[in-house]
């Protein structure tokens, strides 16, 4: 790099200092349990400082701003993935849905990362990302498809569970703040979502079939719907480029 440059901004571009009194991953870990508790809103360097009973000043020594401490936390939450290997082509849907799975139930324990996806520097060089994301190309290698169109492939089903997810995650942050669980919530949003759906027959149909059903089994079958569906559709792409 010549000496005009500069580097791209980011934890992942620059060495990792250690330090005996404060350490990155005790900066992350705490990180981690501030957003799982009070959210995004609340993270911020001084505020984390305080509960690592350090000054911010001592945290910058490690992280350079808190876009980096993002891209950190967000690969600490990835390495709680669970991708399984896919032995031959027979076992790549099993594994590939069990990976979706664990990465929805990833997003649902940490909701805060579904608003920041996408938007975290460097994140897919941090090495938890790195981790899933080869064991996941892995997964579709062993189901025939090339290296250009595995990447593709596995890149949709991360899409669509990130899709789903992200409203989920949203809509039980939202209950949470109520106070009610979700049960309760719903029940008090009867009165109105029956007045607001008089004029629409069919969203009043669905919405008369769902009742009495238990809502997380619902967000479940909706969650495999969606999944499913983007696997029959690789499965068939699959057998396609296998002729």
């Amino acid at each position: 790099m010549s000496g005009d440059e500069t580097p791209i901004p980011s934890v992942w571009t620059r060495p990792h200092r250690q330090r005996e009194q404060l350490s990155r991953e005790q900066i992350v870990s705490e990180a981690v349990k501030l957003l799982d508790t009070e959210g995004l809103e609340a993270l911020s360097m001084r505020r984390l400082g305080t509960r690592l009973n350090a000054g911010a000043t001592s945290l910058y020594r490690h992280v350079a701003s808190k876009d980096e401490l993002i891209e950190l936390v967000v690969d600490e939450v990835y390495g709680e993935l669970v991708v399984p290997s896919a032995a031959d082509a027979s076992d790549w849907r099993e594994a590939a849905g069990a990976s979706a799975r664990s990465l929805r139930s990833m997003v649902l324990r940490h909701p805060w990362v579904a608003s920041v996806l996408g938007q975290v520097g460097l994140v897919h060089l941090g090495p938890n990302v790195m981790r899933m994301s080869d064991r996941m190309l892995a997964v579709f290698g062993a189901a025939g498809f090339a290296v250009e169109e595995a990447d593709q492939a596995m890149n949709t089903v991360i899409a669509c569970v990130i899709g789903m997810t992200t409203s989920e995650a949203a809509y039980l942050s939202m209950i949470a703040r109520s106070g009610k669980d979700e049960q309760e919530w719903l029940e008090s949003l009867m009165p109105a979502a029956e007045q607001a759906t008089q004029d629409y027959p069919r969203l009043r149909e669905g919405q008369a079939a769902q009742r009495g059903r238990n809502p997380q089994e619902i967000r479940e079958d909706n969650f495999s719907y969606a999944l499913e569906r983007v696997l029959d559709g690789l499965e068939v792409r699959r057998g396609h480029t296998s002729v």
